[in-house]
């Protein structure tokens, strides 16, 4: 897991997001912002879907080793892709997931409709991105110990009624679930000692967010997950 870490704990916010969600076996996912593939080979493994991971960063080549390695090369298909100009034709997903990336290119108002023009009719859409216990915007200041390492892009982590509202004011979507992870900073502060003890130059990559998330203690920081199905 650590050899594929792009962003905190996947797997266990994918299992918490997978509660809110109805998949099955065949369904045809689109992991979007997939990294290194660790949460396209848990679709296609724990229940049986056919994934398309697509992402920008990642060589299709790199990912598709990783699947073919994991055992799911036939199930698993690995896609360059800007999540703006998805390469995709419409209505060809019964179901869209996105784990530790949405925050990166899913905030602005009118990303969502874009989004569901590739979901079918009934679709499921379901996504797991850090959060703020209140809005950056309310706090009128990004904290202190969050800014030193996080910077600016703080401002995009929202809280799940934020990510509620901007999905149902739509009316293109029926918002199922909208929470913060119980003890979400708990899970991310193991994942990040676990990385520094274990990952090559794990200490310098790690310490910052260890010391911002124990000054921290769940006050401001979380992790929102939020599901939806397209009307």
């Amino acid at each position: 897991m650590l050899d594929l870490d792009m962003g905190p704990n996947p797997l266990w916010l994918l299992e918490d997001l997978a509660h809110d969600l109805d998949l099955r076996q065949g369904m045809r996912i689109l992991d979007l912002g997939s990294g290194k593939g660790a949460t396209s080979v848990f679709l296609a493994r724990e229940y049986g879907a056919k994934v398309v991971a697509a992402d920008l960063w990642i060589a299709p080549e790199q990912a598709a080793a990783v699947f073919a390695e994991a055992g799911v090369g036939d199930q698993v298909e690995a896609v360059r892709a800007e999540a703006h100009a998805l390469p995709f034709e419409e209505q060809s997903f019964d179901a869209i997931v996105s784990v530790d990336a949405f925050e990166y290119f899913g905030t602005a108002d009118n990303f969502l409709p874009y989004l569901l023009r590739f979901l079918r009719p009934g679709g499921q859409l379901g996504m797991a991105t850090p959060a703020m216990t209140q809005e950056i915007r309310e706090l009128g200041v990004i904290p202190p110990h969050i800014k030193k390492v996080v910077g600016w892009e703080a401002i995009a982590w929202h809280t799940a009624e934020w990510w509620r509202f901007q999905w149902d004011i739509t009316e293109l979507v029926k918002v199922t679930s909208a929470r913060l992870q119980q003890n979400a900073w708990q899970d991310w502060l193991l994942w990040a000692r676990v990385g520094a003890e274990h990952q090559p130059d794990g200490q310098s990559a790690n310490q910052p967010i260890i010391d911002m998330l124990t000054a921290d203690r769940g006050e401001f920081l979380s992790f929102a997950l939020v599901t939806a199905h397209k009307n």
